[in-house]
């Protein structure tokens, strides 16, 4: 369907109030999954961050890689791992794991942004000594666990109009490399530079009463009350280490995070510049 003029007036319009909100303000948005692997999802999700960074909000970008990793597991021999669903990293799967994040998908996404018309520029946790970690658990080797961030890096990308985009690496004083969680990075990251929200980017719609229906989208959530639906089951499996991430992000200090499906095209425009939003919107409860 074709908009009128009008029409496409009305909406600029309808976005000012947001547009005006965000001015300014930092937005930590975790990319990963079906949105990442899919290449016209990805030109949108990245159009979506050039147009949110040239109408002046702070966009920092936070990646996985998990399918590219694997892939390249594979090619060189190498079966993936999972416990309670981390890839266990042994000395030789992290060098590969610094090489397609840092490497290949980053400078990708670097590309692609600018090819958008945007302004980016690629860092990893070891950049600037930004992300320094330990061993999160020794069966699962050389997988980190966030012990200190450095935001000084982001900030001076930031405030030179680039897009910073950041590849889960960390690293220790001994010269360890670390595979971290993106939705950990995500969040702590967020925390620290007291973002105005944080968007993670699912495969799933958000957070659903009846995880078989769609229509039972929850779409407001206190931290106060994610206990109890942690209790009732309707935060179970794979989504209570994401909701957890949330909730670290919101006691840091970061005003909101949503949970998006980032399977829908434009979904972090719908969310952040309009009334209807898509996903799960999470929020300071009163007993954090």
């Amino acid at each position: 369907m074709e908009l009128t003029r009008a029409q496409r007036a009305e909406i600029l319009i309808q976005a000012l109030p947001y547009i005006q909100k965000y001015n300014d303000k930092i937005v930590v948005v975790k990319y990963g999954g079906n949105a990442m692997i899919n290449e016209e999802l990805k030109e949108a999700v990245m159009g979506d961050i050039v147009l949110l960074s040239l109408i002046g909000v702070k966009v920092v970008l936070v990646h996985g890689g998990g399918p590219e990793i694997t892939e390249m597991l594979g090619k060189i021999g190498k079966k993936s791992e999972f416990v309670d669903g981390l890839r266990v990293t042994d000395k030789e799967s992290v060098e590969i794991v610094q090489m397609v994040l840092a490497g290949k998908v980053n400078k990708n996404l670097v590309n692609l942004l600018q090819s958008k018309g945007g302004k980016a520029i690629g860092l990893c946790g070891m950049d600037g000594h930004m992300i320094k970690a330990k061993v999160a658990d020794k069966r699962l080797g050389f997988v980190g666990e966030v012990t200190e961030v450095n935001v000084s890096p982001v900030l001076d990308v930031l405030e030179k109009g680039y897009i910073p985009v950041v590849s889960t690496i960390g690293y220790d004083d001994e010269g360890n490399t670390y595979n971290i969680n993106a939705d950990t990075v995500a969040a702590r990251l967020a925390g620290e530079l007291k973002a105005e929200c944080l968007i993670s980017m699912t495969d799933i719609v958000g957070l659903l009463r009846d995880k078989d229906d769609p229509t039972t989208l929850i779409p407001k959530v206190y931290v106060s009350d994610a206990p109890k639906l942690v209790h009732d089951g309707i935060i179970s499996g794979g989504m209570i280490p994401k909701v957890n991430c949330c909730i670290e992000a919101i006691r840091r200090g970061v005003k909101k995070v949503f949970i998006i499906d980032g399977r829908i095209p434009h979904s972090i425009l719908i969310e952040t510049l309009t009334d209807e939003g898509v996903g799960t919107m999470f929020v300071s409860g009163n007993d954090i």
